[in-house]
């Protein structure tokens, strides 16, 4: 299992972002380059995370993007589910229903286990203010 290169990109840019001062603005070359993330990539990471209100963007001579939220209150799961939508570790977490073994898979509970660990994990690690790595709050 692995994460998208999108969602990849999308932590690195909000790392980026998360080092910056409150209400300062970065244009999207600045953190394309810092990030070594492609720029056309970068656009279309910006705009999904615009979408899930995540950060804030402004066009102009002076535009850039900027967090929507404090850096506490944007988690590892914000990012990824906005770019990669929600997380299933397979088939039987996402919907049960679709198992014709769901009655006697000995395997069942421990998927739906790994996967709330990894959610619960993910949902309580934010982008803490100034730190070059996510923080873990719970």
């Amino acid at each position: 299992m692995q994460i998208t290169r999108q969602a990849d990109y999308a932590l690195r840019a909000l790392i980026f972002l998360s080092r910056l001062e409150k209400n300062e603005i970065a244009p999207t070359s600045l953190i394309a380059e810092d990030q070594k993330i492609p720029l056309s990539f970068l656009a279309k990471i910006i705009s999904q995370l615009s979408l899930a209100g995540l950060i804030h963007t402004s066009r102009g001579a002076r535009g850039g993007v900027s967090l929507a939220k404090p850096t506490n209150e944007i988690s590892i799961l914000d990012v990824v589910e906005a770019i990669d939508g929600p997380i299933f570790l397979n088939e039987c977490t996402k919907s049960s229903s679709s198992c014709p073994f769901l009655d006697s898979c000995p395997l069942l509970e421990v998927w739906r286990e790994a996967r709330t660990d990894l959610v619960d994990k993910l949902s309580s690690t934010t982008f803490s203010h100034h730190n070059t790595t996510p923080v873990h709050t719970k």
